[in-house]
This record gives C-alpha cells, structure tokens and sequence, in this order.
C-alpha cells in the first residue's frame, strides 16, 4: 500500500534556556511561535486529507504541541508518542518505527533528525542529501509501496510562509 508521508518540524520554540528548563524536552513554544504555526497548520490542512491521516510526534513539549496544533486546525486525531522521532534518534530505529504505518501518515520531530530521516528515505544515505525543514515547515515524501530507505520521493518542501499562504 502506497504511504504519504509528511516530516514536520516543530514551530518556533523558547531559546535553551537550563535555567528555565532544565529537561530540554519541557521547553515550549514561544507565543509567536505558536500562533504563526496555527495558520501554517490550516494551509496544510488544506493539502492533506483529514480522515487518513495518523499523526506521530515526539514527546518533546514544542514537538508534542505543534502536533497538538496539527490535530486542531487539521481536525484530524490527536497525535500518538513516538520515541523514535526524538532528538538524536537512529534514522534506521526512525524509519523501521514509521513503516508500521500506512496511508497519510504526518511526522512530527526536530533537527537535525527529520534532515537526516528524509536524506535516508531518500538515498539510503542519511548524509545522502541536503535536505533543510525550516521550523515550522514541511516535507511531503511519496512512496509509491511501503515506506522503505531509498524508495521515497520528495514531492514538495515548503516553509511556514509558505503553508501560512495556503490558509
């Protein structure tokens, strides 16, 4: 079965700050951050199908909210944790996590490892191309089969303005 699937960089978050957030994964959104992402998220609601659409995200806060976000401008399901889209994570333990799901399924995460994840979906390589979501932004890759390393083809990339344009 042919799988869609949308790498989402989390919005605009506060600066690291241990101070204020001493587990980097609670840091938040900044308000800005949060409300330029809103509209970003009712242009991409409008490219994608609300009833297919599996929503995974990272448990980190900004990661975690942006995908809370998603679910509500798109009205589509609220997100489900995966642990494999967190910072630092194997692109291989990422992209074997992602093949369990079928369909649209829309990718919440951070960088560098969504740059990495869509290089590897792409080339096999997760050096194997230079690929940059800007915060906020999204990457459409199409598999024609399963979600497998190499199979993927990059149908768009585009920045907040870009999808805030859509809304």
């Amino acid at each position: 079965m042919p799988v869609d699937l949308y790498l989402v960089r989390h919005a605009v978050a506060h600066v690291r700050d241990p101070e204020r957030w001493p587990d980097d994964g609670r840091r938040p959104l900044t308000p800005r951050g949060e409300r330029k992402f809103r509209a970003a998220a009712r242009g991409l609601s409008r490219l994608l199908p609300a009833a297919e659409v599996v929503l995974l995200s990272s448990p980190y806060e900004r990661a975690w909210r942006t995908a809370r976000i998603l679910a509500e401008e798109g009205a589509w399901p609220g997100p489900i944790s995966l642990g494999a889209l967190l910072p630092g994570a194997r692109v291989e333990e990422t992209a074997a996590a992602l093949a369990e799901h079928v369909g649209t399924v829309v990718a919440v995460g951070h960088r560098p490892s969504l740059h990495r994840l869509a290089a590897y979906l792409l080339t096999r390589e997760a050096e194997g191309a230079e690929i940059r979501i800007k915060k906020g932004g999204a990457a459409y890759l199409g598999f024609e089969g399963p979600l497998e390393p190499g199979a993927g083809e990059l149908r768009w990339l585009l920045t907040p303005k870009m999808l805030r344009s859509l809304a």
